[in-house]
């Protein structure tokens, strides 16, 4: 091999390797600002998960590490969690989720603010410019301020979303909304939806696309321009365009099924472990000996004792204190509800190695998304009792889906709860519907993660992936609807319709003129 052929080797080696480099060695900055820890869950899964694969990830959360054995650097930002008394009053309020929207907001707002301010995230902002990451990643929860992050270091931002992307995350990318026949996340309709199914599901549409145009978008306006002054960083229309990829912990065989843009990617489940952790040796006695089966009780990780009303508490541990099985139930940190034989309570237990389990038999939950989708995912019957949020669509799903049953928390009593609790006990259609989606769920071409690695490479060699954009996200709403166009051609078709009538009328006279009798003129003497 000649010497020029050589050196041209070489160098091409050299830079092959440099751009695999960059691939593989990418400063990456997540954003978890959440007060929920069931979000950070999931959002931390992605960070851990691109640490594993060599990157050097670090991450700002508002709790505690839930991953305190991850690789990715761990910033906390000393936050309180969701406040008590909000909760509290979402849980026992009879009222839907939709008349507390506009409070749900405020507070969402108020919790951005706080973590934007925060003297940590400042002093690193100063600390830190454009050119010290190459990729952020924002954990979205109508949090769009913290956007003006990518703007900062002027690089890409990807978007992780905890659940099935709702109207705000579709917009980010230009998702089809396609309402006549894909229900929306609060609609609780399943597909196919017929005439009134479809109506609701429009209504719904509307009334989530009010809050979110007219008063979410508002909020943020006001808290980016206050945190990212429009003379050093570009307006927040312009940084949410600089979104690349949206990561859903959602998977189209939990439905709808619906189009998605090639930048919205679906990494449903990665919060669940590939391998389940050895359990705390308590609980592996308990699970390994208990072979009629555990009944498995959690109402997330945001919701204590002191949310539910006595007479509601009163009735779960009735019920469930007269089961012929042991129960496992996370419970914290008030004082608990009763002393019985059959239930071990414990203030925090690992949900999703508990659930992988082969000797657990019932899963009693609220029904957040995640959880849901680590009951679908090992395969285990829930009973739910939804609370807020999209609880209570998700257990709707649950229940078209036949993989359980719910009860509703206002109205539940010690008749409606245990009767739930029985029929999926001993009715095996639930177990069978629910391990049958459970093989169905994870026959994929990659795993969660392996999708989270590779895309985010992508990412980075392709400096942004501009190119996966759809041309919708730089139309305004008009355009998209086709109101400008449909304008045009209406106003063609009207100034047609007019001139054509015009030279009609003009014909008409001028054949009228020409059939007129002539008078003739009598003669003059």
């Amino acid at each position: 091999m000649s010497p020029k052929r050589l050196c041209s080797l070489l160098l091409f080696i050299g830079f092959a390797a440099t751009r695999f480099d960059l691939a593989t060695t990418a400063r990456i900055l997540g954003f978890f600002p959440s007060p929920s820890i069931s979000h950070l869950i999931i959002h931390a899964a992605v960070a851990d998960t691109l640490a594993q694969a060599g990157h050097d990830v670090t991450v700002f959360g508002a709790a505690k590490n839930v991953y305190p054995n991850a690789k990715y650097k761990y910033i906390e930002l000393e936050r309180k969690t969701l406040d008590n008394a909000f909760i509290a009053s979402m849980v026992q309020s009879s009222m839907s989720f939709y008349k507390q929207f506009g409070t749900f907001l405020e507070s969402i707002a108020t919790s951005a603010n706080d973590s934007i301010t925060n003297p940590r995230v400042q002093r690193f902002l100063q600390e830190h410019g454009p050119g010290d990451f190459d990729l952020v990643i924002a954990g979205y929860f109508m949090n769009d301020v913290h956007f003006g992050l990518a703007a900062h270091f002027q690089c890409p931002l990807i978007v992780s979303f905890m659940i099935q992307p709702v109207m705000t995350v579709n917009r980010m990318v230009a998702n089809p909304s396609e309402f006549a026949y894909v229900p929306t996340l609060m609609a609780k309709q399943k597909q196919p939806m017929d005439f009134v199914a479809r109506v609701k599901n429009l209504f719904a549409g509307i009334i989530e696309e009010m809050f979110i145009s007219v008063f979410s978008n508002h909020l943020q306006q006001n808290l980016y321009e206050y945190n990212f002054p429009p003379d050093r960083y570009p307006p927040l229309d312009e940084v949410r365009k600089n979104v690349s990829l949206v990561f859903t912990n959602h998977h189209f065989s939990q439905g709808p099924i619906r189009p998605n843009v090639p930048n919205l990617i679906e990494i449903g489940g990665i919060q669940v472990k590939e391998k389940p952790d050895p359990l705390p040796t308590d609980i592996a006695k308990i699970l390994d000996e208990s072979k009629e089966g555990v009944i498995y009780f959690s109402l997330g990780s945001n919701i204590q004792g002191s949310h539910l009303t006595e007479e509601k508490i009163k009735i779960m541990f009735n019920v469930i204190s007269k089961l012929p099985y042991k129960v496992l139930w996370k419970w914290a940190p008030n004082e608990l509800p009763g002393e019985s034989k059959n239930i071990i309570f414990r203030e925090w237990l690992p949900q999703d190695d508990i659930l992988a389990h082969p000797n657990i038999k019932l899963f009693i939950t609220h029904g957040g998304m995640g959880s849901v989708v680590e009951s679908q995912y090992h395969g285990v019957p829930m009973v739910g009792i939804p609370l807020f949020g999209d609880q209570p669509s998700n257990m709707a799903n649950v229940v078209n889906s036949g993989y359980g049953l719910s009860v509703d928390y206002i109205t539940m009593t010690e008749e409606s709860l245990n009767s739930a609790i029985q029929d999926v006990l001993h009715n095996p259609k639930y177990k069978e519907t629910v391990q049958k989606f459970s093989r169905l769920y994870r026959d994929r071409p990659m795993t969660p993660r392996q999708t989270v690695v590779y895309w985010v490479d992508y990412v980075l060699r392709h400096q942004g992936a501009k190119h996966m954009q759809s041309p919708a996200v730089h139309l305004n709403r008009w355009q998209l609807l086709s109101v400008d166009v449909i304008g045009f051609l209406l106003a063609i078709v009207l100034i047609s319709a007019f001139v054509i009538i015009k030279v009609f009328k003009l014909i008409c006279c001028c054949g009228k003129k020409n059939k007129l009798p002539k008078v003739k003129k009598a003669k003059q003497n």
